[in-house]
């Protein structure tokens, strides 16, 4: 006797009571596994974009703002701070290295970063196209972007205020596109690449394009920890956003927070415990959603254990008819088990199956999102023999009446 295909036929005989625990038991399984793959994703897509970046360094607001707007550009900046503020920091001991970046403004949703190329070597960018942007008023756009707007060298863009498409713009400065980057996943892929003096330039008034030309104010100065070289002018009234800053040792975690938030107008911002908070906060709902999917399962594991007692009732005559022909108490324990199973190795299946595709439609919808629904992870495992743990425990009670049953008494009330 197969008990595997025995089970199997058990369990299509009764189709609509299969189907309500299957439904129950995936829907269960498919929030849990949901949850895990966009967290995951999150916390690595996170790990992947803040690497390298020890502190980001703004101005005065909301630390949590100055992360999300200076490394994963999904915010407004807190504001600006001044070049020679910025400059001054760089020159601390305990800093090794500084990328400057100059936010605000886009083209048709695309953010312009004002940065050096530092910034795009920090990904590991490389280009497929054309130059790096060097000059002002060239830039070098990310692979997504090139893509999705159609972009070439020699293209113009006409930058808006804002993140938002339609936005008052620039027509009257214009950037020149003399470069495409290479797909890097990262947020790189999503920006259009300048340099901080075209952003200073695009911004400028006629009023001040027509200052005296003191060739004091117009000497040119290096700033080498920023990697850009501005006038003696720029470097006292210019601004940029924020400071990407990598440490010297380990003992600039503890100091130059503190001396940052010591300076009047500058805001330190740590990644790692930013993102760590955004997450405890994300966290409480992650939490309820968990705790949704669970009573689900344990719905899911009653449905079973109603439809298996059920099941036994109905197949009394049955089960002793099997007795009597040869069957052991054993292999009659072990064929209301595997029935149990096999309901909830199909609802699992199906549940991983509804979270995969959930999750790949979620990704495919999002241009910013570098993954697909395949992407899997290990602690799926332990869902899984988790659910198939639920269901050996929801079988194991009808398993064990049909264990017990009197053949004699089941026959002569036949």
């Amino acid at each position: 006797m197969n008990l595997f295909s025995l089970s199997i036929k058990n369990v299509f005989a009764k189709p609509l009571s299969s189907l309500l625990s299957v439904l129950l038991f995936g829907f269960g399984v498919a929030i849990i596994v949901a949850i895990l793959l966009t967290s995951t994703f999150l916390k690595n897509e996170i790990n992947k974009n803040a690497q390298g970046i020890d502190l980001v360094v703004g101005a005065k607001g909301s630390p949590l703002q100055i992360i999300l707007a200076s490394i994963f550009h999904i915010d407004f900046p807190t504001g600006n701070i001044s070049l020679n503020d910025a400059n001054n920091l760089t020159r601390n001991r305990l800093v090794e290295s500084a990328i400057p970046l100059s936010l605000g403004d886009s083209y048709q949703g695309y953010r312009i970063v004002g940065t050096s190329k530092a910034y795009a070597d920090l990904y590991g960018a490389k280009l497929v196209d054309g130059e790096w942007f060097g000059s002002e008023m060239t830039a070098t756009v990310g692979a997504a972007v090139a893509k999705n707007l159609g972009l070439k060298i020699g293209d113009e863009l006409e930058s808006a205020h804002g993140l938002a498409e339609g936005a008052g713009g620039h027509e009257e400065h214009p950037f020149k596109v003399v470069g495409i980057m290479e797909k890097t996943g990262s947020v790189m892929d999503q920006l259009i690449l300048v340099t901080v003096q075209s952003v200073w330039e695009v911004h400028a008034s006629h009023e001040e394009h027509e200052h005296d030309t003191t060739s004091d104010l117009h000497e040119k100065v290096s700033l080498d920890r920023l990697g850009i070289e501005v006038t003696k002018e720029q470097l006292e009234n210019e601004d940029i956003t924020s400071l990407l800053i990598k440490y010297r040792s380990p003992m600039a975690a503890v100091q130059l927070p503190r001396i940052v938030n010591g300076t009047s107008n500058l805001q330190a911002a740590s990644p790692p415990y930013e993102t760590a908070r955004l997450f405890n906060i994300i966290g409480v709902g992650v939490d309820v959603v968990n705790v949704l999917g669970l009573v689900i399962i344990i719905l899911s594991a009653t449905s079973v254990f109603i439809a298996l007692i059920n099941s036994l009732k109905e197949r009394k005559y049955e089960l002793a008819i099997m007795r009597s022909m040869g069957a052991s108490q054993l292999k009659i324990f072990l064929l209301i088990l595997t029935e149990g199973i096999v309901l909830t190795i199909i609802g699992s299946l199906c549940g991983f199956g509804l979270a995969h595709i959930g999750f790949g439609i979620l990704v495919d919808s999002v241009e910013q999102i570098q993954t697909s629904g395949m992407f899997f992870v290990y602690d799926e495992y332990y869902v899984m023999l988790g659910s198939l743990a639920v269901g050996i425990f929801a079988s194991i009670i009808p398993a064990f009446l049909a264990y017990k049953s009197d053949i004699s008494e089941t026959l002569s009330k036949a």
